[in-house]
């Protein structure tokens, strides 16, 4: 990969001397995020033909597009924590989703620190906005920090003459379809032109049920309308006079809200499309393939703009002289919300190991969260009819294995679990070490549980929301906590 080795030598010493003071105004890149919720990789670029997206498209073919960028987790709060500090949101302790929202808190660990905190005291301008580009964007982190620590403001065009930008846009992605006000916006930002029904094509583990099907287009039709939302973005852009010498990073933050989605470490949960476009900066029309993680972005956006990257910090370079490739990606999957979970992948070669820490429940255990999607329903009709096949069956089981192992080259969907075949055991034997070495050379937080009072302080934050304006969400709540707590007494 191609980068300019006057441009980082010139980068570099920008950043010296602005650190040092000597220097009040160099030309240094801009550095634009654009981060989407709950979207797999189902691009047009990536080969999903139901799909129209020409503005992703574009940056995929003029820019970089890695093809193997995964999540360190596949949750909203953990991934966006992870991702702001360029550190996995184990070693961090912000591992649960939606954690340090009572009044217990998560504090960062010492010298630990977020990378807008970074751009700006090397005197970039950042911001932080939602699609429009008018009203602040999501944040979602699972420790204490002030907003104004991190965010100068909403508007990139504020900042000063001279003065590089250091801009998210956070889009709303694969909620669109979830919220019914938001899925108007999109079917009237797409002209009424929806993904044909009759033409969707779902994954051999879910069933072809109306439901489904139709929750499964909309989703598509979200990926349609958020290719609408980069092309306004980019086009503003180019109105303000802001794309020259930028840096524009596009990704979501994991996969689709489905039952072997989001929350979960398959490839449909924690692949992810990763695409920088730099024209000028990076060359261009390049597709790498060796694997990163996202926590890489903060890496990799520090590195471009000439900042000193923290010592300490788990993400990578990406570009430049000091590219260092990973043989392996960790991504974790914890608590989430209310639902008590630990599990860990690491994703090698051609295969993907999967550790599952809690055997004997389910993989979908009770989440009001994920129980109150349209397709949870019906899953759960469907396997107590027996109506459900064995690969449909598999996510609906009742216990799970402790482990499983799948050779994606040949079952790109996980659906053979290997780890049980004596053909497999050399591979199995070495995945346990891998993990074994990663959860204690990153001290993944998870391998401790998580303190009783932590847990009744997150969950009296849900519990006080839905006291008066949801009373039926709070007796599912209730039931759900109880049953943690009861499987947990039980060594469950």
């Amino acid at each position: 990969m191609k980068f300019t080795a006057l441009k980082i030598s010139l980068f570099l010493l920008a950043a010296t001397l602005i650190y040092s003071g000597t220097l009040q105004a160099v030309e240094r890149p801009n550095i634009v995020w654009i981060v989407v919720d709950d979207m797999s990789s189902h691009f047009g670029y990536q080969g999903e033909p139901l799909v129209d997206t020409p503005n992703v498209d574009r940056l995929a073919r003029e820019g970089v597009e890695f093809t193997k960028a995964y999540a360190t987790a596949p949750v909203c709060s953990t991934f966006r924590s992870a991702m702001i500090t360029g550190m996995y949101q184990t070693t961090i302790g912000a591992h649960h989703h939606r954690s340090s929202r009572g009044a217990e808190k998560i504090h960062l660990p010492v010298g630990v620190r977020t990378i807008p905190e970074l751009f700006k005291q090397a005197g970039y301008y950042t911001t932080i906005a939602d699609a429009s580009g008018k009203r602040n964007g999501k944040q979602d982190y699972n420790f204490v920090y002030e907003p104004g620590d991190l965010y100068d403001g909403i508007d990139y065009n504020q900042h000063k003459p001279g003065q590089p930008f250091f801009a998210q846009f956070h889009l709303r992605g694969g909620k669109l379809r979830n919220v019914e006000s938001w899925y108007e916006e999109a079917k009237t930002g797409l002209d009424n032109k929806l993904v044909d029904r009759r033409a969707v094509k779902l994954p051999p583990y879910y069933p072809d049920h109306p439901v489904i099907r139709e929750d499964w287009a909309a989703y598509l039709d979200s990926v349609n309308f958020t290719d609408v939302e980069v092309g306004r973005i980019m086009e503003q852009l180019k109105q303000d006079g802001a794309l020259k010498n930028t840096v524009v990073f596009f990704l979501t933050d994991h996969g689709i809200s489905h039952a072997r989605g989001k929350q979960f470490l398959y490839e449909e949960g924690l692949l992810i499309p990763f695409v920088v476009w730099a024209p000028g900066v990076i060359e261009g029309g390049k597709t790498r393939d060796e694997f990163i993680a996202h926590i890489d972005l903060g890496t990799a956006s520090l590195q471009l703009a000439g900042i000193e990257i923290p010592k300490t910090m788990q993400g990578r370079s990406l570009f430049g002289p000091n590219v260092e490739p990973r043989d392996y990606v960790v991504s974790a999957r914890d608590r989430c919300d209310e639902t008590v979970d630990r599990i860990r992948s690491v994703r090698q070669g051609n295969f993907k190991y999967i550790r599952n820490y809690y055997p004997q429940r389910p993989y979908l255990q009770p989440s009001r969260y994920k129980d109150g999607k349209p397709f949870m329903p019906v899953l759960r009709e469907l396997y107590a009819e027996g109506k459900l096949n064995e690969v449909q069956s598999l996510h609906m089981a009742e216990v799970r294995p402790e482990e499983e192992l799948y050779d994606l080259t040949k079952d790109p969907w996980e659906i053979n679990n290997l780890a049980s075949d004596p053909a497999y055991l050399a591979q199995l034997s070495d995945f346990r070490a891998l993990l074994g070495r990663w959860v204690m050379d990153s001290d993944d937080k998870g391998r401790y549980p998580e303190p009783t009072t932590m847990y009744d302080s997150d969950m009296a934050v849900g519990l006080a929301k839905n006291s008066k304006r949801a009373p039926d969400a709070k007796a599912t709540l209730e039931a759900n906590i109880a049953l943690m707590k009861k499987w947990q007494a039980e060594g469950k």
